[in-house]
């Protein structure tokens, strides 16, 4: 039997929709979990409406299957509905609102075609934009679905790509187009998955006028591992024959590990790979099974089913192999105790009334708020079920058990372990198309990703030492150093506490590995010497009469079209599951054709015996001790966040599965965090090698630095009376750095007036200077660094410039100077948030500026610099006290004399050129 001999390549082309993608007004009871952080888009809930049609409720629709049934396919699949599109106006959020009364109620903003009119508009909207909005092909709407299902929202930009700073204004018309060209980008690279899309390939049909955007889309997308990845040959030759970036050690061999491990060496950096196991894959486990007669076949052990494949980029690998994909058919027949097949009716109305539960389930989720975050989805079925239950014979309680025992295969988890407020969560990112196997296993595809990448087999890693000069992975005796480290072990592994991490993990990430849960899932699969069971079907499954063992043997799966033998898996389970680790193989297997047996033999078919037959225990398994990851109670999506986030400033990272709250549990989320964290790794490597420029030639990088710091500050990100404030990192890490600036007008002559001729002589010469740099420089700028948690507090002090600049001063006891002042601590600082901030464009020079925002004069900058000045003369030669909040202080002695005796001259512009390194004031 030939496994390759399957239906067409599922990839060959996507629909033919031509639709425009609109999001519907909210619905109060549309999203069943109510703390569950606000997404820009949601999937499941986009309409699609024939453009053709001239009835607003004419609709097309197409089917999205739930990843929670894959088990069994679900009957009442997700549908796509798409509705014309109203005139639109700008918004100045993150996205276009339909021009309309009702655009209260949108959500999200879509895309839009020039010149719609909509003659029943009740609002003013925007003129004629045809000139501005960019129109690249016709296919706008269909790219934008192949856009959606790469996981892009259809109409605004994700979080990533608003960190990454692809558009220099959210909301906007470049926004618009960056829209078109990220869609038309993917569009054409999916066309043909094994070519390399250069960004030459748009440059015609892109305006001039938007070359600029169409550089920072496709610098995004290549970057990010969105287009350009994978094993085709064009994509192989494009890793470098020498690779001569700073080395990476990634832990694991998983599909995470092997992702980043390519996406690194293509990004030029030398990448070494330890595996525990003595091979590659990880929970991806393609076993060869034998018999006599030169029977065999490749039973998947571990992951097995590509769960949607529009998008899925596990697909892509596969279409670039030349692989085709087998489609599981939705053909699943049950069959009770006594092997009779389950009557169709009864099936029906138990999966009817098991879906009802379900939404019962997430209405009361709505209503109980947070409290729900402590109970169970198992606690709130079972509470229904007994209330609202109708009357059920012995036959319908183990149909409803199996459908509970499916669930519990969906998520590797018990129903009273799991989260009844996000256990779920995930729902809305599911990814469009059939669900498939890949004919022979998807050890083909870890065997293709694993080519020509550095492992070294058998090295159980133990301890990860990381700090800022970069980590140290020991595996037995061996000690690996490196400048970074991916750590792609499963969540079990890092729950079990067997790896020791020097320092230890913040005890924000140590509280999300506990909160979050990881099941199991187990399976025995049997090769017999011919298939009895037939060949028109793919899944069929079994009922039991014994709650506690209803996911013991419950679901079969043949492989019989797909492993080039006649092979049978078996599915368990839930809590039987976990019985199973104990199971011996041989009772198993007995169980096992017991039931089978009381399925085909009142058929007349007779059961063989299996040839070969092998059981998993993946709870046992000390490379992964589970299955995949769920949303435990007390846990939510926000926890996948948490483990995916670096440690030791961009030196120790995170993959896998349990990182990607949009794909956890499956092997493309596991595939897409591999990418993920290439690009991370990537970023921080950049900002280090331009710090290490920037430190080696201070006054020769004097200038850029400068001109670079003036940029950053036309986009500051707090922004509040004369003061300034841009962060040095996108998490919210309180001591995490930022510089402040603070602007100073013109100076009043009452201000000179308002002062004692004591205090203007005691600082004549320094005054004569700051007028004189006022003079020349129509503003003056003053700076100091400072944590995040500093400049949050400042920002809350009431009373206006002048007491925010006596707590600066006085309250944090901080030094105010000029440029060069800041010294090279900051100058790595400005390289950092440069870096973070990519390559965005200011969107206009007048952003620091904002109207109505008044700017300290001179006068009141002097009368705080003498009483600063006052203040440590009247303590005896001590410095001012600080904020208890505030780290000071490992400031040389020289430096500490100098703040004693001229605290004044610290405010010095850059003409005075103090260069005091302020990068002690951070807490380290």
């Amino acid at each position: 039997m030939n496994p390759f001999d399957q239906t067409p390549d599922q990839f060959s082309s996507f629909p033919p929709l031509q639709f425009i993608p609109y999001p519907p007004p909210l619905n109060p009871n549309s999203n069943p979990n109510p703390n569950a952080n606000s997404s820009p888009y949601n999937p499941t809930e986009i309409p699609i409406q024939d453009p053709n049609s001239t009835s607003p409720s004419h609709l097309l629709s197409f089917t999205v299957p739930k990843k929670r049934r894959r088990g069994r396919p679900q009957r009442r699949a997700t549908s796509f509905h798409l509705p014309l599109i109203p005139n639109v106006t700008l918004n100045g959020n993150n996205g276009i609102f339909p021009s309309s009364s009702s655009t209260s109620n949108s959500v999200s903003a879509p895309l839009f075609r020039p010149n719609v009119e909509n003659p029943n508009s009740s609002t003013q909207t925007v003129a004629d934009t045809s000139d501005e909005i960019i129109v690249i092909n016709k296919e706008s709407t269909a790219e934008a679905l192949i856009a959606l299902s790469a996981g892009f929202p259809a109409d605004s930009l994700t979080e990533e790509e608003i960190d990454a700073g692809v558009v220099p204004v959210i909301g906007g018309i470049e926004q618009v187009n960056y829209i078109l060209i990220r869609n038309h980008i993917i569009a054409k690279w999916r066309e043909n998955v094994s070519t390399w899309v250069t960004k030459e390939m748009f440059v015609d049909a892109i305006p001039k006028h938007c070359h600029t955007l169409l550089d920072s889309t496709y610098n995004y997308l290549v970057s990010h591992g969105y287009i350009n990845f994978g094993v085709a040959p064009a994509i192989k030759e494009k890793i470098p024959a020498e690779l001569i970036k700073s080395n990476v050690i990634v832990i694991g061999a998983g599909l995470a590990g092997l992702a980043a491990a390519r996406q690194l060496m293509r990004f030029g950096f030398k990448v070494t790979v330890l595996e525990g196991r003595k091979r590659a894959g990880g929970r991806v486990y393609t076993k060869k099974m034998e018999g006599g007669n030169r029977l065999c076949a490749a039973a998947d052990l571990g992951g097995s089913v590509l769960t949607g494949t529009l998008g899925n980029p596990l697909g892509i690998v596969a279409r670039q192999l030349g692989y085709p994909l087998h489609k599981v058919r939705d053909k699943c027949p049950l069959y009770s105790l006594d092997g009779k097949p389950v009557d169709p009716d009864m099936d029906m109305k138990v999966e009817t009334a098991f879906n009802r539960l379900l939404d019962k389930a997430s209405r009361l989720r709505q209503l109980m708020g947070e409290v729900s975050v402590d109970v169970s989805l198992g606690a709130a079925l079972e509470t229904f079920r007994q209330v609202y239950g109708d009357a059920v014979n012995a036959e319908e309680m183990n149909l409803f058990n199996w459908h509970l025992a499916n669930l519990e295969y969906a998520n590797a988890g018990l129903l009273s372990k799991l989260s009844l407020a996000f256990w779920d969560q995930d729902d809305p990112y599911d990814m469009g198309g059939d669900h498939c196997f890949l004919p022979g296993g998807n050890g083909r595809l870890v065997h293709a990703l694993a080519e020509n990448v550095t492992i070294l087999y058998e090295k159980t890693v133990h301890t990860i030492r990381y700090g800022s000069d970069g980590v140290q992975v020991i595996a037995g005796s061996q000690v690996f150093e490196g400048d970074m480290a991916l750590c792609t072990v499963p969540l079990g592994v890092l729950k079990s506490g067997s790896i020791k991490f020097i320092p230890e993990l913040p005890q924000r990430k140590l509280d999300g590995i506990k909160r979050l849960g990881f099941g199991l899932l187990n399976k025995v699969a049997m090769l017999f010497p011919h298939v009895f069971w037939g060949t028109d079907l793919d899944t069929f499954g079994h009922l039991s009469d014994d709650p506690s063992r209803r996911g013991e043997f419950f679901l079969f799966y043949s492989y019989a079209t797909v492993a080039g033998g006649p092979l049978l898996i078996a599915l368990v389970a839930g809590e039987a599951a976990h019985k199973f680790e104990s199971m011996p193989p041989t009772d198993a297997v007995t169980r096992v054709l017991q039931i089978l047996k009381g399925i085909f033999e009142p058929q007349g078919i007779n059961v063989p015996e299996p040839i070969q037959t092998v059981c998993t225990r993946w709870g046992g398994d000390p490379f992964s001790l589970g299955s995949y990851s769920n949303v435990a109670v007390g846990a939510s999506g926000d926890d996948y966040d948490i483990l995916a986030e670096s440690v030791g400033d961009g030196r120790l990272f995170f993959a896998g599965e349990a990182t990607t709250r949009r794909y956890p549990a499956t092997m493309h989320g596991a595939f897409v965090s591999g990418l993920r964290e290439s690009s991370n790794m990537a970023h921080y490597a950049n900002a280090r090698t331009l710090r290490k420029k920037i430190d080696r030639s201070p006054s020769k990088n004097a200038h850029s630095c400068a001109s670079l710091l003036a940029d950053l500050f036309r986009e500051p990100d707090l922004e509040f009376g004369s003061f300034s404030v841009i962060f040095a990192q996108k998490n919210a890490d309180p001591r995490s750095a930022a510089i402040l600036r603070v602007t100073f007008s013109e100076p009043r002559k009452k201000s000179h007036e308002g002062s004692k001729p004591d205090q203007q002589h005691s600082n004549k010469l320094l005054f004569q200077q700051l007028k004189s740099h006022f003079n020349h420089q129509q503003q003056l700028h003053v700076y100091t660094l400072l944590s995040r948690q500093q400049a949050l507090e400042l920002r809350e002090v009431r009373g206006g410039d002048e007491m925010r600049l006596n707590y600066l001063c006085e309250k944090l006891g901080v030094k105010l100077v000029g440029r060069k002042g800041l010294g090279s601590t900051a100058d790595s600082v400005i390289a950092s948030i440069k870096a973070e901030r990519g390559n965005r464009k200011p969107a206009s020079t007048t952003l620091a500026l904002k109207s109505g925002a008044s700017k300290l004069n001179t006068g009141i900058l002097k009368r705080k610099m003498v009483r600063k000045a006052k203040i440590v003369r009247s303590s005896n030669g001590s410095a001012a006290p600080t904020n208890s909040n505030v780290v000071s202080s490992k400031v040389s002695e020289e430096t500490r004399t100098s703040e004693e005796i001229r605290p004044a001259d610290l405010m010095l512009l850059d003409t005075l050129g103090s260069g005091q390194n302020q990068g002690d004031m951070l807490k380290q």
